[in-house]
């Protein structure tokens, strides 16, 4: 049987059942579409936990702590001990006191911070409005804070690009080392707010670390970010950190774990879409069937004028070649159109509501 003779049988179906056909490749398209879109749902809340805590700089920083037995303390000298570790690039501390903060009459407890540019990129800090601390502007930003988007809703502000330029003072508790004891210090400066960091989560102010240092002296730093020199370096150098007894965590420890969660939710969810599809191709199935057993004379006249067995199998296997990959068409188009469509609908409803447009579909 030629080429021309079985695309033009194997389409009649069009003509003698259309919407038979096109309800059996509507099923196979509902089906097709349930495992793109669940497929699709999976990769994208994978992408919007990784993309918050992925950046290059910062899978390869270990984020080293005092431990809460005190019995080590991050001082000047043990950061001075980590540069001069094998396989470190760098180290880039931070250290915290409790403030009293006021903007605009308003006073609220926090924390003031003082940390260097560089620890924004290793800990994959972001600014929401405004721009971060950087080595480029380091003479101005002496003058300048950085503030927490949690930071503003103590103050009432909605918008972080209202609180740009606005000043805040502070007054400081020092720790004295060696007791418990704090001493209330004010700084005799006002300092303006250069930007809002994504932290909606901690109370916190941050200035240069030059410039906390010019007002107090550091007892100890309440974290450090040690920035190794390759993914090779990161497994001894946390081994060493750990033996002083300082407590270690890598963020790429944490995404290995993160994509593991997900590879399994994913598979489930592919399961389910799998089940979707299965049910489908068994409908398709028996439509095929019932198309055989109706055409069960025409395949007796196709014999008796020369057809043989395997012309009849490559009609009907062209047959359903073509309903599932029409049918396959279908549901990718369903998948993606679910998703376009949900998608759109999160980022008006953040919009309205003030929040953030995500895409939970991702392809």
């Amino acid at each position: 049987m030629k080429a021309k003779d079985v695309a033009v049988l194997s389409t009649r179906m069009f003509k003698t059942n259309p919407s038979r056909t096109w309800l059996t490749i509507l099923g196979m398209g509902v089906g097709t579409g349930a495992v793109v879109a669940l497929v699709g749902l999976g990769f994208g809340l994978q992408s919007i936990i990784l993309e918050r805590i992925v950046f290059g700089e910062t899978l390869l920083s270990l984020n080293v702590a005092n431990p809460p037995s005190k019995v080590v303390k991050l001082d000047q000298r043990t950061i001075d001990e980590f540069v001069e570790l094998e396989g470190v690039k760098d180290v880039s501390a931070m250290v915290s006191f409790p403030t009293l903060i006021t903007y605009e009459g308003l006073t609220g407890n926090a924390f003031v911070q003082g940390m260097k540019p560089s620890y924004f990129l290793y800990t994959g800090m972001k600014a929401e409005e405004g721009e971060l601390f950087s080595d480029d502007t380091a003479a101005e930003d002496r003058n300048a804070v950085i503030v927490s988007g949690a930071l503003l809703k103590l103050f009432g502000v909605t918008n972080p690009a209202d609180v740009i330029g606005k000043k805040v003072s502070f007054r400081v508790f020092v720790p004295q080392e060696g007791t418990e004891d704090k001493v209330e210090v004010v700084i005799p400066k006002e300092y303006t707010i250069k930007a809002v960091s994504s932290d909606a989560a901690s109370l916190v102010a941050i200035i240069t670390l030059d410039e906390f240092q010019s007002h107090f002296q550091v007892p100890f730093y309440e974290r450090a970010q040690v920035r190794v020199l390759n993914n090779e370096s990161l497994a001894p150098t946390q081994d060493i950190i750990l033996e002083k007894g300082f407590v270690v965590t890598a963020l790429s420890k944490t995404v290995e774990q993160a994509n593991k969660i997900f590879q399994g939710i994913q598979a489930v969810l592919a399961i389910f879409g799998g089940i979707a599809l299965t049910v489908s191709a068994i409908g398709m199935f028996n439509t095929m069937t019932v198309t055989l057993l109706e055409r069960t004379a025409e395949i007796g006249v196709m014999r008796t004028i020369g057809a043989s067995s395997r012309d009849i199998v490559v009609l009907f296997v062209a047959e359903a070649i073509i309903v599932g990959l029409l049918g396959g068409l279908v549901g990718i188009a369903i998948g993606v159109g679910i998703g376009w469509f949900c998608n759109g609908l999160l980022s008006v409803a953040a919009s309205k509501f003030g929040g953030e447009s995500v895409r939970i579909f991702k392809y």
